[in-house]
């Protein structure tokens, strides 16, 4: 017992233990074991040796053996259908056709609607040259599978290849009973085309498939085979058959392009027009288009230009009708119908807008709302020239609104309006309407600097430089502004911009004979520091000197002193030490002085300091610049003496020295 327990215990393996559980260094992936296991081809297996048979009994075992398994494969899963066509291909391979038909059969009784079984058996019968065979097969399969449009066209293919066109025609007659889709009927078109069967070809495809597409085909077909009165008729009879409740635009553009190409510009015209009063304009898009298309290759401008209009026209009642309140589509309509329509219509639309009072109190509402009335007024004052009427527009916007901006409009007439007016216009880019509201304002407020230059601007950016400079020219000439200086800057600053240096010139002396500023003197030696050119620092000099020279008269000495400190601050940038010695010495001594003050009653106030300046320059005040000089001196000479008084030690050590 001691022995059998000592062997049993001898049997069992001692289980090792792992004293370093860290993981190793190099760690192998799986990925890595796949990798390496190709490149060393560990998986693959060497093909099969090559069988030679040499007899008939080796053959007929070969087959044997080749039978057992398809027949074993086909035991184990008898739904595999690839396992039966395998098989049957196989046996056709050898020329076995007879076992590969009752392969078909048998697999046919398994899955009867296997769309490839029933193909690659005829297919089979086609290639074996076994006609009747193959007609029996597409036979029963369209019999079996009516709705498989692949064995219809393969059946018609064949017996078309085979010179049958009676047949091929008797199995379309068939497909054709069964409504199939819409290309199974233009392949029985095409079949009955190649052999000029015309009438065969008129089939009742419309009447199966009775869209849009297809009776224009059907239109086209008899247009493309010279039947121009049938197409028409075909396009009549889709019209009606279609009637007002079901419209198409795609059906009357090609109707209307049909007698285009007939040179029936008339009818051509009649189409568009009731298309257009029938069909949504939503869903007319293509059809506008084409009718524009037309009349500009046929028609003349007005009825190019009445096309547009309609179009846009409705896009706006659209638009208005949706949201009345919507005053910016109010707007674009009103600006359409002015452009080209006659002055009641004109009136009927702004009666239509200004009814639409805003619900709320809101500024913002009432705001655009009033603009309404505003141009309603300016329309009926500059275009309709039917002041009375602009009166009583006046006066219905008073009793609507008694606003103050309104009674101002009514009082001072433009003067308020125009800008508001010129505003929107801009925001809507109706830049002709924008000159003659400036022209207009301007009529009335020729004083008016900002206006004026905005206009000026506003011909800028449209690119008219000449126009611009002349709206300047004529700015400047008026007898009275309000802001000079800034009108004369951005006159300066547009010639800059165009970099038209020599007109930039004659500008500043032009302003310079109304005015001797000393901002304008200083504004000028910065344009000549900047006009880039090479003479540039000495013209810039040039002009500090004939500033100073100018301004020697001037008796705010402030302004000379400004002068002189920037060209101060000109000579330390580029000047020479010669340049910067002599600006130094054309600076001014800053004194303090004293003057007495009178009350308003004309009694003595007292005295007042204040700072003066006396600039080198001034002949008038040389002697009392040299007395001035020598008190200085003198201060200093007395300062030195009396340092020397306090401090003998330091006087004997300088005599030692």
């Amino acid at each position: 017992k001691m022995a059998s327990t000592a062997a049993g215990k001898q049997r069992i393996p001692k289980v090792a233990k792992v004293k370093n559980k860290a993981p190793a260094e190099v760690q192998i992936t799986a990925e890595q074991l796949l990798r390496e296991a190709k490149e060393r081809e560990l998986e693959l297996l060497p093909p099969p040796p090559q069988q030679k048979i040499t007899d008939v009994e080796e053959l007929n075992d070969y087959k044997l053996r080749k039978r057992k398994t398809f027949e074993d494969n086909i035991r184990k899963n008898r739904t595999v259908i690839s396992n039966w066509i395998k098989y049957a291909q196989w046996e056709e391979s050898l020329k076995e056709i007879q076992r590969a038909r009752s392969i078909y059969e048998r697999a046919l009784d398994v899955d009867y609607r296997n769309v490839t079984l029933w193909l690659k058996y005829a297919e089979m019968e086609m290639k074996n040259r076994q006609v009747n065979h193959a007609r029996n097969i597409w036979d029963r399969a369209i019999t079996t599978l009516p709705r498989v449009n692949q064995f219809w066209y393969k059946y018609t293919y064949m017996e078309e290849m085979l010179g049958n066109v009676a047949g091929s025609r008797q199995v379309f007659e068939r497909w054709m009973e069964w409504q199939p889709e819409e290309q199974a009927w233009h392949s029985y078109i095409n079949f009955e085309l190649r052999y000029k069967e015309v009438d065969r070809a008129r089939t009742a495809l419309v009447l199966v498939h009775p869209e849009v597409k297809n009776w224009i085909k059907y239109a086209r077909f008899e247009e493309k085979h010279s039947y121009f009165a049938h197409a028409r008729k075909v396009y009549e009879r889709a019209v009606e058959f279609f009637g007002e409740e079901h419209m198409d635009e795609h059906l009357y553009v090609a109707f209307a392009k049909f007698e285009e190409n007939q040179k029936e510009f008339e009818r051509v015209r009649v189409i568009y027009k009731y298309a257009l009063d029938r069909i949504p304009k939503q869903d007319a898009q293509n059809l506008f288009k084409n009718y524009t298309i037309f009349e500009k290759k046929f028609g003349d401008r007005r009825g190019i230009e009445d096309i547009i209009v309609s179009k846009r026209r409705f896009q706006y009642e659209e638009e208005v009708k949706a949201n009345p309140h919507n005053y910016d589509a109010w707007f674009d309509y009103l600006r359409l119908v002015e452009s080209d329509t006659d002055a009641e219509t004109v009136r009927e639309v702004y009666e239509r807008a200004i009814a639409n009072v805003p619900p709320i109190q809101e500024k913002r509402h009432w705001k655009r709302y009033i603009y309404l009335w505003i141009n309603y007024a300016l329309y009926e004052e500059l275009e309709a020239k039917d002041a009375e009427r602009t009166r009583q527009v006046y006066q219905a916007c008073l009793e609507l609104l008694p606003h103050k901006k309104v009674w101002l409009l009514h009082q001072s007439g433009l003067s308020f309006v125009l800008k508001c007016y010129i505003e929107l216009e801009l925001q809507l880019r109706e830049f002709d309407r924008c000159r003659k509201l400036y022209e207009k304002f301007l009529e009335f407020a020729p004083e008016n600097c900002t206006s004026w230059i905005k206009f000026a601007e506003l011909e800028t950016i449209l690119g008219d430089i000449d126009r611009a400079r002349a709206i300047y020219e004529l700015a400047i000439g008026q007898p009275r502004l309000d802001m000079p200086e800034v009108l004369w800057k951005s006159y300066i600053d547009f010639e800059i911009e165009q970099e038209e240096y020599e007109k930039t010139r004659n500008l500043y002396r032009r302003l310079l004979q109304r005015t001797q500023h000393v901002k304008v003197w200083i504004s000028l030696a910065q344009f000549e520091l900047s006009a880039g050119q090479d003479e540039r620092l000495q013209r810039c000099r040039q002009i500090y000197e004939e500033a100073n020279k100018a301004m020697r008269s001037c008796e705010e000495k402030e302004e000379r002193v400004m002068l002189l400190e920037s060209w101060r601050s000109f000579e330390e940038e580029f000047g020479t030490d010669a340049t910067k010695e002599r600006i130094d010495k054309l600076m001014p001594e800053k004194i303090k002085k004293r003057r007495k003050l009178q009350a308003e009653d004309g009694s003595d106030a007292g005295w007042e300091e204040y700072y003066d300046y006396i600039f080198p320059e001034d002949t008038a005040n040389q002697p009392n610049l040299k007395l001035l000089a020598m008190a200085k001196l003198w201060k200093k000479q007395q300062q030195e003496s009396e340092a020397a008084a306090m401090d003998p030690d330091k006087d004997i050590d300088e005599s030692q020295t």
